[in-house]
């Protein structure tokens, strides 16, 4: 017995005391260490096996997992792989809690103590709409920008972080006054004419810019990509299985050719 008083009862509620807050986070690592054991357990006879939790942002799930999870379930079939989609900052700390075993992020991004992998490098480039001028140039400078409406996702999402910073910052005053709050919606409102906007390449090979009229040219930046990587919590006991996973990904996404040059006007 604790002997201590993990709740305050009333008529109306429940409430976990501050010793019982920290009781429930200290049962819940108990418990998630429990898990990792039987899981490495399992994965020492064979790799890759039984129950794998993965989240992943909007921006990169959509667009990359159709493309390496048939081949992954096709090699590993006894594995058991979970998928949630969400922000940056809910799934880092959902991977913390345990409620993950890996993520999908978009690095450069603080994680708090983790380590990762990069599975490839993803390039933006400049998205633009259908006889834009600058759609004339075969690269265009982030100073170039200056002087048009730039089109960005809402406050939260890692990709407007990215883009700013491949941008080196040239265009904060110039941001449109509407925000989209997904790549789909971006497109669309690129397509229509409202402003400028950078797009991921995984997206852009994936077929984001189907049925449109865009023109996209490549970025002449110094700070052009975002790092696609898998995230898992620093000292686990699954260490070696994850990397195994973040190789099968890597192997398996194979970006396609770079866009720089395709949707030229047509």
């Amino acid at each position: 017995m604790l002997q201590v008083t993990l709740v305050d009862r009333s008529k109306r509620s429940v409430v976990l005391t501050p010793v019982g807050v920290e009781t429930v986070e200290r049962a819940r690592k108990i418990v998630k260490e429990v898990e990792d054991l039987v899981s490495f357990a399992t994965a020492s006879r064979e790799p890759l096996s039984g129950t794998l939790r993965m989240g992943t942002i909007p921006t990169i799930g959509p667009f990359l997992l159709p493309r390496v999870l048939p081949g992954l379930r096709e090699a590993y079939r006894s594995l058991k792989l979970y998928l949630v989609e969400d922000l940056t900052d809910r799934l880092v700390a959902l991977l913390h809690r345990g409620e993950h075993d890996v993520v999908l992020l978009a690095l450069p991004r603080e994680c708090g103590a983790v380590e990762t992998a990069t599975l490839f490098e993803d390039a933006f480039v400049v998205g633009l709409p259908r006889g834009h001028p600058l759609a004339k140039e075969r690269g265009i400078k982030p100073q170039h920008l200056l002087g048009e409406d730039l089109l960005l996702l809402k406050d939260r999402h890692c990709l407007r972080d990215h883009a700013l910073t491949a941008l080196r910052h040239l265009v904060d005053r110039r941001l449109a006054e509407f925000e989209a709050t997904s790549l789909l919606t971006l497109v669309q409102m690129v397509d229509n004419g409202l402003g400028a906007t950078l797009l991921p390449t995984l997206a852009i090979d994936a077929g984001l810019l189907q049925g449109t009229h865009l023109a996209t040219r490549p970025l002449l930046s110094s700070q052009v990509a975002r790092k696609i990587s898998l995230v898992w919590r620093r000292g686990t006991g699954r260490r070696s299985e994850f990397q195994l996973l973040a190789k099968e990904l890597t192997e398996r996404a194979r970006p396609n050719q770079p866009c720089s040059d395709r949707n030229r006007e047509t």
